[in-house]
């Protein structure tokens, strides 16, 4: 595996990122695009993991919520879109190690891959420089989106589910009706129906984001 770059590791300093020894930063970076290994996706699932205790706890901590506010809040925040947009925020993009395919594809800016790569650098600070100080830059990386909106309304889904219960009709079903693109840069359509209602489509990165943006879809045209 080659160094790491100049730029990406002042760049990781400037964040707040504790780097000691550059391979693993360099493993952060990888994606499996780039057939070499290690790539990211070991650091990720760690990664994943620090971000949901740290969130947790956060939570926990800060909030009087019942269990399924938490969870409610929780699940927004620790999302792909959540993690993709963190990560662009911050400017992850540039410093992706690509396959060229890939990188013309546009795989670095893919949700999909960013909050991949997102969690694989917090699973590489705590490899660096423990949980403590990998929880204080969740706190830090994080903080606007806590102080903001996400997850304190309902979700869609849920939103929707009520509404077809409290209207006397049978629950939402979803369909998936499109699926384009390379894995990296995927696009789903999703149809959900609520019958002798009608209908509506949402188009998203993954099914589940699709599944979501038809049910808001719905509830804007029915609701």
């Amino acid at each position: 595996m080659s160094d790491l770059w100049p730029q990406t590791r002042v760049w990781l300093e400037q964040i707040g990122f504790s780097v000691q020894s550059e391979d693993i930063w360099l493993e952060a970076l990888t994606h499996g695009s780039l057939n070499v290994r290690p790539n990211y996706e070991r650091l990720e699932f760690l990664g994943d993991r620090v971000l949901g205790l740290s969130m947790a706890e956060w939570l926990f901590e800060n909030s009087n919520g019942n269990e399924g506010q938490l969870a409610q809040r929780f699940n927004a925040l620790v999302s792909r879109d959540t993690c993709a947009r963190i990560a662009r925020e911050i400017g992850v993009p540039k410093h992706v190690r690509l396959g060229k395919q890939a990188r013309d594809d546009g795989a670095h800016e893919s949700d999909n891959v960013l909050c991949d790569v997102m969690e694989s650098l917090l699973g590489a600070n705590h490899r660096e420089a423990g949980f403590e100080a990998s929880r204080q830059l969740v706190r830090k990386l994080w903080k606007k989106s806590v102080d903001g909106a996400s997850g304190r309304s309902k979700h869609p889904k849920s939103a929707l589910q009520e509404w077809a219960a409290g209207n006397r009709r049978k629950p939402p079903t979803y369909e998936l009706v499109d699926r384009s693109g390379p894995d990296h840069r995927a696009k789903f359509t999703v149809r959900v129906t609520v019958g002798g209602v009608g209908s509506a489509e949402g188009t998203a990165t993954s099914k589940q984001d699709a599944e979501t943006s038809a049910a808001q879809a719905f509830m804007e045209q029915f609701g």
